[in-house]
């Protein structure tokens, strides 16, 4: 039989692979809500476990049965809203005119910013304003200090988006005020960082016969792809790999708990520990490693309604090996 020839793999739309600038992934486009909640929220990923659920799909062939259901924890500790972003649309984007500060910031904001001494203003003329929010990490078990900074949309017009704001403005918002049980949302996250890899990890090249005259792991023979002068970016060869910003659509919440205990295994999750706080549970798997800051956003382009699983057993075996 002739053999299968594999010069590349891997999607041209993620071309660059370039590394993410930022320890956690930014938010570039938000959903639209008529109502007047965060359209998203944050949380630290924690591991992963597994449920039975009864099927409730109205097409599924296991219907009605109990079946195998994969699920990520993220940890999700409320956040503090600590000012106020007033933008203004232009012809070259949308651009800030304004920060209003909170009366209160925490200390431990002193290693992420400068705290200003002045308050800020509110502009009379604004198009839509965004929350800026500081995570609480001290909360978690994961041993950091630092907070991370992030801003969240808000859904309605900018008079609800403002009335909201203000009532928020240097206090805590928790997860369960932006998303909901059964229902979908986009996740952002920064993937695991791989450092160098050859172009057989990295693009799928399929290894030459062991009796090639030079290499046995490069994309052999470049023909056409050399035709002009130089070797074409197309070309699969060896480069950084991992740290990338990626986003996952229409992930299922599978539940919100507010009782660690429902979900914290024997010994403590690996590389991680005790879960201290209201968790979230996603199904499948979330990209980027543990103790990493994970977004959650509404979906931008949702499918079908989702409905909340009824959930007959949560694994809490230790995740040890052993």
């Amino acid at each position: 039989m002739p053999r299968t020839r594999a010069p590349r793999a891997g999607s041209m739309q993620f071309w660059p692979r370039a590394r993410s600038r930022y320890s956690y992934a930014r938010v570039r486009t938000w959903a639209s809500s008529k109502d007047a909640k965060p359209l998203g929220f944050a949380g630290y990923k924690v591991g992963m476990t597994h449920l039975l659920i009864s099927d409730n799909k109205a097409t599924s062939m296991t219907k009605g049965t109990d079946i195998f259901c994969p699920t990520t924890v993220l940890e999700c500790p409320p956040v503090k809203a600590i000012s106020l972003m007033f933008y203004k649309k232009t012809q070259f984007g949308s651009r800030l005119v304004s920060q209003l500060f909170s009366d209160s910031l925490d200390k431990s904001l002193e290693r992420k910013i400068t705290i200003p001494k002045k308050k800020g203003a509110h502009p009379e003329d604004f198009d839509f304003l965004r929350i800026l929010c500081s995570t609480q990490p001290s909360l978690t078990g994961i041993g950091k200090k630092k907070p991370e900074m992030f801003e969240l949309a808000i859904g309605g017009s900018k008079e609800q988006q403002l009335l909201y704001a203000k009532e928020k403005l240097g206090k805590e918002i928790n997860v369960n005020e932006s998303i909901r049980e059964g229902s979908q949302v986009d996740i952002h996250s920064v993937t695991k960082g791989k450092g160098f890899q050859g172009p057989v990890r990295r693009f799928g090249v399929t290894l030459r016969h062991h009796k090639s005259e030079k290499s046995r792991r490069n994309p052999g023979s470049l023909g056409a792809w050399n035709a002009q002068g130089h070797i074409m970016w197309r070309t699969a060869h060896a480069g950084k790999m991992g740290n990338h910003l990626r986003t996952e659509y229409n992930k299922w919440v599978v539940k919100i708990g507010s009782n660690p205990n429902d979900i914290n295994v024997k010994g403590g999750y690996l590389n991680y520990g005790a879960v201290k706080n209201t968790f979230v549970l996603i199904k499948g798997s979330v990209a980027g490693p543990k103790k990493m800051l994970v977004r959650i956003t509404e979906p931008i382009r949702p499918k079908s309604e989702m409905q909340v699983p009824q959930i007959s057993y949560t694994s809490l075996e230790s995740k040890q090996g052993r």
